[in-house]
């Protein structure tokens, strides 16, 4: 997993912005998903659909559809996104070797990544969301305000 793994930092990214933009009451669009991060639509559906598939996203399909939180945001920990975005991620073999490394750095990796899985279980999507806030973001209203005459 070690800190920056691409996937798991896109999967936290999409999840956070779904979170923010559309919680648990309105879906979000894969496509304005995509544009907010940067990112290529196609890339990004397959861990969509992982994240889908472990319950941490609803798909809704039809013209209103897109994505939503599968449980409440206070709900959902940092920890578990990662590993549904890691979990398919096979692991690097073609690193150094030898016993330096067996006994030394393969340790030390072991006990930095313990660190930072521990925390990661300990932040929420709510807290992703309230320090969005802390920093100035404002979240979207929930309909956009018309008016007829």
């Amino acid at each position: 997993m070690l800190i920056r793994r691409d996937r798991a930092m896109v999967a936290v990214s999409v999840m956070l912005d779904v979170a923010f933009h559309g919680g648990r009451a309105a879906t979000v669009n894969a496509a304005d998903i995509a544009e907010r991060l940067g990112l290529a639509r196609r890339g990004m559906e397959p861990l969509l659909q992982s994240l889908s598939r472990a319950g941490l996203l609803e798909s809704v399909r039809g013209p209103r559809g897109g994505y939503r939180l599968g449980r409440p945001r206070r709900d959902i920990r940092l920890d578990e996104i990662v590993a549904v975005a890691t979990a398919e991620e096979p692991e690097a073999a073609d690193g150094p070797a030898g016993r330096l490394q067996e006994l030394v750095v393969d340790r030390l990796w072991n006990e930095l990544e313990e660190t930072a899985r521990r925390q990661l279980a300990n932040l929420t999507l709510d807290e992703l969301v309230r320090r969005a806030t802390a920093a100035g973001l404002r979240r979207p209203a929930a309909e956009p305000i018309t008016f007829a005459i």
